[in-house]
């Protein structure tokens, strides 16, 4: 049986200001062999399941796992809370949506560029695209983002 990275309950913060972030503080110590600025996590906060997550190194000997707004909607968590956290090392490969990788397959040349890009720039798009609210701006958005594979673009490049 696996054994989880951390169990135990935490508290909600938020960086001040307009569009801070809202994030728990994690006492993790990664292994000697693993990445030590993120580690890509899965698991529950509050029983909302959470998958392919990074959290972030503040060089203090604490991680930073930042709250996402679905989540955050869907658990109705907010600042001050204290929240039951469940957390795995996440071994997978990204997963890539089965109508993002169809399309990627129509264009050899974008799926060469997409794949030879970093997880992080991968799940960029992915995120851009499942978070589109119907159908059109989805379909907009695989069209952008095979252009601009095409034009050996990642996500935020100009």
């Amino acid at each position: 049986m696996e054994t989880p990275i951390l169990n135990k309950k935490v508290k909600v913060q938020k960086f001040p200001g307009k569009g801070g972030w809202t994030y728990i503080v994690l006492d993790y110590q990664p292994k000697e062999e693993q990445n030590k600025l993120w580690v890509k996590v899965r698991g529950t906060v509050n029983e909302f399941k959470i998958e392919q997550y990074k959290i972030a190194s503040m060089k203090n000997g604490k991680y930073l796992l930042p709250l996402k707004l679905e989540l955050r909607k869907k658990t109705k968590i907010k600042e001050g809370d204290m929240v039951e956290v469940c957390l795995y090392l996440d071994n997978t490969d990204l997963l890539v949506p089965e109508e993002i990788s169809d399309c990627l397959e129509d264009f050899p040349d974008a799926l060469a560029f997409f794949n030879s890009i970093s997880e992080s720039n991968r799940k960029y798009y992915i995120d851009w695209i499942i978070e589109a609210k119907n159908l059109e701006t989805k379909v907009t958005r695989i069209n952008k983002m095979i252009d601009r594979l095409l034009d050996k673009k990642r996500m935020h490049d100009v």
